[in-house]
């Protein structure tokens, strides 16, 4: 049997959730207020995927070892699809805008266009299009 999850929560710590909210905010994100209060703030990236961004002190009591600073080395990358190019543009833009920094150049790869964000607390994030399409001929 192949497991298969209904659901996908990436849990992430912040050091100030405040300024997080606003920094996903600005670039477009929107937030589930069922599981966001004062120590986190649920990330809606589709019905079936979110990012709990919690407060340091608060992801600290789901781990038995120390947070790693993002801020120096890498934790992992995010990973997002978008609809198109512009799209891609759209929202590395606004994160930029809103804050973060550019992590890598952009990159395309003729089928696939990618853009690369720092976050306010040093996570990795791309934005990605891929076009699944064959080539005209």
């Amino acid at each position: 049997m192949v497991y298969k999850s209904n659901y996908m929560y990436v849990n992430l710590p912040v050091k100030d959730l405040n300024k997080t909210r606003e920094f996903f905010s600005n670039i477009g994100f929107e937030f589930n207020p069922q599981f966001s209060d004062d120590k986190a703030a649920c990330l809606i990236i589709n019905d079936n995927t979110f990012v709990q961004l919690l407060v340091e002190s608060y992801f600290q009591e789901f781990i038995n070892k120390p947070i790693a600073d993002v801020t120096s080395t890498a934790g992992g990358i995010i990973a997002l699809s978008a609809d198109s190019r512009e799209h891609v543009d759209e929202l590395a833009d606004k994160a930029l805008a809103a804050g973060g920094k550019q992590s890598k150049e952009p990159k395309d790869h003729g089928f696939m266009y990618v853009r690369s964000f720092e976050d306010l607390n040093g996570h990795l994030w791309e934005i990605a299009y891929m076009n699944t399409m064959p080539p005209q001929e």
